[in-house]
């Protein structure tokens, strides 16, 4: 927690989210110890603390107002439940969850004025973290996990075992509330908790959530390096027309693969799409091996991509206003320009217009 707190630059207001869980009940506990002492290396420091209901599970609103009980106990002040309704996203009910928790505990923090929120997980959340994103066949970015630091998020447990917080709150005489969907098979992370894990360590032996959260950690910094590194390659190539933005297909062509993906990523982002699966991603950059204008290739959010060609754009530049060209005559029904020429462009299109 210390470590934690000095890699911040020693935040003056903290704020602790406590499902009342072993992992969250311990941070408590320790966030209290600072919070008594009223510094952290000389630094002072105040601890909120706060309590989200989900809503999800009978007698949620109770689990929720005793957790706030033990805190105030604990010495945090003040201690909040937010109370969340779970909307259905598209992206399964842990998503919803989570997405909801994230933006209580943000709107928690800034109206108490906290400049950091503290969360309880653990070296072994990271592992299934792990584990999950390589049976999905995710990239980098999944791979590498939850980070100790993320904002105003800081997780100081990732280092400690779920066991060692267990071991926290029996040596501060707290009883902490155990989740039932933690243990529920219909949920990925709780099969991969439960069944899986267990399996691992008894087939591959010991060590096996730790590997994998050093697995995490290296990938962490490649994932930062090329992050980087794809920002600064997507804002020297990109060119915007309204509400399109467009990259020159030489350049993108010549990049290295681990960047034309990232920067592609990134156009269909900055004109308001969403993270592009693996097969979508590859379908728009399979573009740049088409011949001629193609295109449209959708993806998520409502982007559209489609190349156009130099010979499209130039005989676009020779039409006179009111008149007519081999482009218009050779469009396809969706709009796209179908010449056999080299391409000049990828341009990334927002189908459904912003709301004002």
């Amino acid at each position: 927690m210390q470590n934690a707190l000095a890699s911040a630059g020693y935040p003056s207001h903290v704020l602790v989210a406590c499902s009342g869980g072993p992992d969250s009940l311990a941070l408590a506990a320790i966030a209290a110890y600072f919070a008594r002492r009223g510094h952290v290396d000389g630094h002072p420091v105040s601890v909120a603390g706060v309590v989200v209901d989900h809503q999800l599970q009978e007698g949620s609103a109770e689990v929720a107002s005793r957790t706030a009980a033990v805190l105030r106990e604990l010495g945090l002040s003040p201690v909040e439940v937010r109370t969340v309704d779970v909307a259905a996203t598209g992206f399964g009910p842990e998503a919803a969850a989570r997405d909801a928790r994230h933006a209580a505990l943000e709107s928690a923090a800034s109206g108490l004025g906290c400049d950091a929120i503290l969360l309880g997980h653990t070296l072994d959340d990271q592992a299934e973290q792990v584990l999950l994103g390589l049976a999905r066949g995710s990239g980098t970015r999944s791979l590498a996990g939850m980070r100790p630091a993320r904002g105003r998020l800081l997780r100081p447990f990732l280092g400690l075992r779920r066991e060692e917080t267990l071991e926290i709150c029996r040596a501060e005489e707290l009883s902490p509330w155990h989740d039932p969907s933690n243990s529920d098979p219909a949920f990925a992370r709780s099969r991969t908790r439960v069944e899986v894990m267990p399996v691992l360590e008894e087939k591959l032996g010991p060590g096996v959530a730790e590997s994998l959260a050093r697995t995490a950690a290296i990938l962490q910094q490649d994932a930062d390096f090329l992050e980087d590194l794809a920002n600064e390659t997507y804002l020297s190539l990109v060119q915007r027309e309204g509400r399109d933005a467009w990259l020159p297909e030489d350049a993108v062509r010549e990049l290295p693969a681990a960047l034309r993906f990232r920067v592609i990523a990134k156009a269909a982002a900055d004109v308001g799409g969403q993270q592009p699966g693996y097969g979508r991603l590859h379908a728009a950059e399979a573009l740049l091996r088409r011949q001629g204008s193609a295109g449209p290739v959708e993806l998520p959010g409502q982007v559209s991509v489609f190349r156009l060609s130099l010979n499209d754009l130039e005989q676009e530049r020779s039409v006179p206003a009111g008149g007519s060209s081999a482009v218009s005559a050779g469009a396809a029904a969706d709009g796209v320009p179908r010449l056999a020429s080299p391409c000049g462009k990828l341009v990334f299109r927002h189908q459904k217009p912003s709301q004002q």
